[in-house]
Order: C-alpha cells, then sequence, then structure tokens
C-alpha cells in the first residue's frame, strides 16, 4: 500500500474512523462557545514591542533557536509599522496583512524576493516570510500549544503519552499548503503577488495540522519539529541523523522508484543479522522516523531536499523508505484532500505504531497504546473543529467545501 504522512494513498480501514466515543460532553461544550471571527483586523500597537523571542519561538513547538531569517523580517516589519506610523493588521478570511501597511510591505517584499538570483534564496526568504507573519498573526488568537483558536483550545483533553525510547519522529512541516495557481484562475505571476500577501496557506501554525499532535502527546524530544527551509532547524535534525547513522534512518514515504523501500515487517521483522541495521531491539540506538508533514504535491520537494542532503552527508541520496499499508484518519471528515484515500501525518504515526506492534520482538512496548493515545487525540481535534465550523455555519461535509478553505 502507498503511505505518505500529510498526504498519502491508502486503503480505506475502519479502524481509524471518527470514534464517537470520545464526543459527547467535549463537544456539546465547543458548540456552545461564542464564535469569535478574524474578520476585525487584529492591531499590534507600538513600536517598542511585538519583536519575537527565543521563549515565544518555542511555545509554538520547534526546539530550535529563533531562525536569523524570521528574526531579521519580524524587526523589518516593525521598523517599516514604525516608518508610516501604520499599524500591523491581520484579518478578514485567511489572517492576511491588511490596510495601507499591508499594501506598501506587499509591494517591498515581493520586490526582495524577486530581486534575489539564487533559487535557494529565495525559498529561505519566503519561508522565513511566511513564518514571520504567521507568528505576528497568531499572536493572542491562537493557542501556542494545540495551534487552534482560544476558545478552541483542545489542551486540557489530550493525555500525554511516552513514547518509547528506541523511537523518534521528526515532523518535517512545508511552511505553506500548495495550490495550482491555474485551478484558481491565475498565472503564475498573479499567483505570486497573491501568495506573498497570505500567512494562512501553510502548514505551520495551521488549526487543522495534525502533525502537532505529536509532539503533544509524546513531547519535543521524542516527536520534533523541523520546519523545511529553515537553516537551523535542518541543522538540527541532520545533526542527529550523522550521529545515529544512515542504518537508522526511515522516512514514511511510497516510493516506489527505489529499492530501499520496505514494509514494517520487510523493514523490522527480521534479525540484524539477517538485515543490519534493522532490529529495534538494540538499546544503545534510537530510530528517526521522517514524516513529511505537507501536501502530495510539497512532498516531492521535500524527499528531494531529503535525498540532496543524504547525499551529502553519506554520498548515497536513496534514504531507506518505509510504506505502510494502514487506513484513513477521521480528519477525511473535515479536512480537504485531493481524494478520500489520502490521509493526515498524525494518521501516519498512527499506522507506523500499529504495525510495530504487531512484531513479536516489539509486543513488550505498548506501541498499540502509543497509538490509541494519538488517535484519541486526533479525534478530539476533529471535534474542535467541527463545533467551530458550525458555529460559524460553515459545511462540516467535504462535498460543500471549498478545497482551498483553511480551519
Amino acid at each position: 500500500m502507498r503511505y505518505i504522512a500529510g498526504a498519502s494513498v491508502l486503503d480505506f480501514s475502519p479502524s481509524l474512523l471518527f470514534h464517537s466515543r470520545y464526543l459527547g460532553a467535549v463537544g456539546r461544550r465547543r458548540l456552545m462557545t461564542s464564535a469569535n471571527s478574524r474578520s476585525q483586523p487584529r492591531e499590534f500597537d507600538g513600536c517598542d514591542d511585538g519583536f519575537i523571542s527565543v521563549e515565544e519561538w518555542r511555545r509554538w513547538g520547534p526546539v530550535s533557536p529563533l531562525p536569523a531569517a524570521v528574526k531579521q523580517i519580524v524587526e523589518d516589519l516593525k521598523v517599516l509599522e514604525c516608518k508610516l506610523d501604520s499599524p500591523i493588521e491581520f484579518g478578514g478570511n485567511g489572517g492576511k496583512l491588511q490596510g495601507p501597511f499591508g499594501a506598501y510591505e506587499d509591494k517591498k517584499h515581493r520586490a526582495t524576493y524577486e530581486a534575489l538570483d539564487d533559487p535557494e534564496k529565495k525559498f529561505r526568504f519566503f519561508s522565513a516570510r511566511q513564518i514571520a507573519c504567521r507568528l505576528l498573526g497568531s499572536r493572542g488568537y491562537l493557542c501556542q500549544k494545540c495551534w487552534l483558536a482560544m476558545e478552541d483550545c483542545m489542551c486540557s483533553y489530550v493525555k500525554p503519552c511516552g513514547l518509547w525510547k528506541r523511537i523518534r519522529f521528526w515532523l518535517y512541516m512545508h511552511p505553506r499548503v500548495s495550490i495550482a495557481p491555474t485551478s484558481l484562475g491565475f498565472s503564475n505571476r498573479q499567483f505570486l503577488c497573491i501568495d506573498m500577501r497570505f500567512s494562512c496557506w501553510q502548514d505551520f501554525l495551521r488549526q487543522n495540522n495534525t502533525g502537532k499532535l505529536l509532539w503533544q502527546i509524546f513531547g519535543v524530544q521524542s516527536a520534533t519539529l523541523c520546519v523545511f527551509g529553515l537553516a537551523e532547524d535542518e541543522e538540527i535534525m541532520w545533526n542527529e541523523f550523522k550521529r545515529a547513522g544512515k542504518n537508522q534512518v526511515r522516512c514514511l514515504y511510497p516510493n516506489h522508484n527505489s529499492e530501499l523501500t520496505f514494509s514494517v515487517k520487510d523493514a523490522f521483522g527480521t534479525t540484524a543479522s539477517e538485515n543490519p541495521g534493522s532490529s529495534m531491539t538494540d538499546e544503545d540506538k534510537t530510530l528517526h522516523f521522517i514524516l513529511l508533514d505537507g501536501t502530495w504535491n510539497n512532498s516531492a520537494a521535500m524527499l528531494k531536499r531529503l535525498k540532496d542532503h543524504a547525499k551529502s552527508v553519506w554520498g548515497d541520496e536513496d534514504l531507506p523508505c518505509i510504506s505502510l499499508a494502514t487506513g484513513a484518519s477521521a480528519m477525511h471528515k473535515l479536512r480537504p484532500q485531493p481524494s478520500w484515500d489520502r490521509t493526515c501525518t498524525a494518521a501516519a504515526a498512527i499506522g507506523l505504531l500499529s504495525e510495530l506492534s504487531l512484531l513479536p520482538q516489539l509486543s513488550s512496548y505498548e506501541l498499540d497504546k502509543q497509538a490509541d493515545a494519538v488517535e484519541e487525540a486526533l479525534v478530539i481535534l476533529l471535534d474542535s473543529l467541527t463545533g467551530r465550523r458550525l458555529r460559524m455555519g460553515r459545511s462540516i461535509t467535504r462535498k460543500g467545501r471549498n478545497t482551498i478553505s483553511m480551519c
């Protein structure tokens, strides 16, 4: 079966469907909560505050220092705010920059982007700007732990659970959601103008992102966020991979063009002597699993970046990949996907832990219970998002939804 975290091709399975037993009181409470629309612009007053600290950055989930590029863009935005004597405003559907400041800043940063001649610099600048705007626009609106609107916070319902110490997840998160310009009626150049204004078309701080559940449940040292394109995040991740060695790194991706794509049983169901690096019972080693947290279209670029880096580190770009045989998640009821047979990042972790728990040599590590903890949190997230949509009078079915709308 084909599988990728965030955008996977799978068979439908009832084991990961919506579980009504987790709803009830929680759902009713959320339905009674008053709506707090983002339609009203939110301002950030004052020229001396509003900067992002390392502590604030890490409260959102990252373990890295505040990225220099993000810090610089935030500082530039605050300086521009003072220069124009016009407050930074975020509002409307999508939380984009608004008002005179938004119009001026849009022209300024598009000019900066287009002046860069190196594709890597363009990409890093774009990623950093998306994240900087998202950080500022989410202040006072989103909970820093669950990334939901404050009135929808689900943190008190999520139960922490220890992840087996031999496993570490890496949430390799794309900074934005991929949308084809032509599908919206725009040319590539027109789309650039629009896309540079929006701070919501990204997985980072996206309310219906499911990868965030992993570090909420297991902690940031067991499930670590790495934002695609942020040098500081990628350096931390690759330093850990170098220490572990290539045999201890796996990417969940249906890379059928590679001879190093295995099922869980084929990869870990044999002894270390038969398949070097496959044994998971060595107490001195941790196995690192990379979950690609982005759309199906973005995943190809993410995998290529991983392979290019692997080649520079190990001289071989073909990372070992794991293909799972599991089912669709509860989020298929709400979150738009290209098709019904693709699933979310949390379901990738659920599927992996569930399949590993079936291996005889791993049956005593309670991996099935760790999978259940993620599944339970996933249903709580779905409940929170569903309750919000119902309060706002928005459709909760896939058929009635616009495919580019975001929670």
